[in-house]
């Protein structure tokens, strides 16, 4: 069964467990949930979004818009990377 199927299959089970059973499939994942819901509290990744920030406001770094960004994905994806 691929990741989707299960993902799905989780979903759908939790929107009708009963309490007891979600409370511990919860327990289990939970420390897995604060660290993925706090990261704003992560210095280092707020100073590299805050250094991309100024230097996209700076002209320091000129970005890629949205048509080259999707070329080079292509790209990278047709070259099996």
């Amino acid at each position: 069964m691929n990741t989707s199927t299960i993902r799905q299959k989780l979903y759908d089970y939790i929107k009708v467990a009963d309490d007891k059973k979600v409370k511990a499939i919860y327990t289990i994942v939970e420390n897995d949930i604060s660290e993925m819901n706090n990261w704003w509290d992560d210095e280092s990744l707020i100073t590299e979004l805050d250094k991309c920030s100024s230097d996209l406001k700076s002209g320091n770094d000129e970005g890629v818009n949205w048509e080259e960004l999707k070329r080079k994905l292509v790209s990278q994806t047709s070259d099996g990377l």
